[in-house]
């Protein structure tokens, strides 16, 4: 079954234009997923077609109403819809909830605009995300990375083995990866991603997956239930941290000190 997809924006061209590009536009027209992007001035009040207004109270900037958002749901939502509100406040965005989108049948995102939405809209909605501690302005680009994210782990996407081993999937950075040349600028591919052993090519990129997310990452290391073998290969690996921080013994270059 094609994953369906609508989106309400007061900026359709912000949302179209990308989607017709690369492996999005690829997955598309491949049939696994439908994609229909509306103007929400659709649905606004009046020979305007207004969809903002004053905050009650009094403040700066003008806020979404929750009529023209109510017209456009009754339309499209469905009783397999999950109904997304992009919002500062919301679930943070990550590779879990990617997966979880993935397997759902019709999405509906609505993109804000303004100083925010009426709060009356929120009832409305059945998932509120964010895609990081920062304000944007408008919900169109975290809708548009979020529906990225999510149109890769489709069945058919893309190859299989690539959603299998990046990041954040089994909880870790991903290893570091080469290509040719096999030296550039004195910098050369490690000798073990060319020496043909595919178990030492495995323990490597552990090693290296675990090294990364040490030095960048350390947070998804906390509470993360490991094999045997990761907790082996995490504890050298913080050995060896250990020792690059504390630096070589005195007198270890084989110079002399004077007394």
């Amino acid at each position: 079954m094609a994953l369906e997809v609508d989106v309400l924006t007061l900026f359709p061209p912000m949302v179209e234009g990308p989607l017709r590009e690369s492996i999005p536009a690829r997955i598309q027209e491949q049939g696994l997923a439908a994609i229909r992007v509306h103007d929400l001035r659709t649905w606004g009040i009046g020979r305007h077609r207004t969809v903002d207004d004053y905050t009650y109270g009094g403040g700066a900037g003008m806020v979404m109403r929750p009529e023209p958002v109510a017209a456009a749901l009754a339309q499209l939502r469905r009783p397999d819809s999950i109904v997304i509100l992009l919002d500062p406040a919301g679930r943070v965005f990550a590779q879990a909830v990617a997966n979880e989108l993935s397997r759902a049948s019709h999405l509906v995102f609505l993109c804000p605009r303004y100083e925010g939405v009426d709060e009356r809209i929120r009832s409305m909605a059945d998932m509120e995300l964010s895609i990081g501690d920062y304000v944007l302005t408008g919900g169109e680009l975290g809708a548009l990375v979020i529906i990225d994210a999510v149109l890769r782990l489709l069945p058919g996407a893309i190859d299989e083995a690539s959603t299998q081993e990046e990041s954040f999937v089994a909880g870790l950075l991903e290893y570091p990866q080469y290509t040719r040349p096999a030296t550039f600028e004195g910098v050369t591919v490690p000798p073990v991603l060319v020496s043909g052993h595919h178990e030492q090519v495995r323990k490597w990129r552990l090693r290296e997956s675990l090294r990364r997310t040490l030095q960048r990452r350390p947070d998804l290391l906390q509470g993360r239930s490991m094999t045997k073998e990761e907790a082996k290969a995490l504890a050298e690996v913080r050995a060896e941290a250990r020792t690059e921080a504390a630096g070589p013994e005195p007198g270890a270059s084989g110079e002399t000190q004077a007394g």
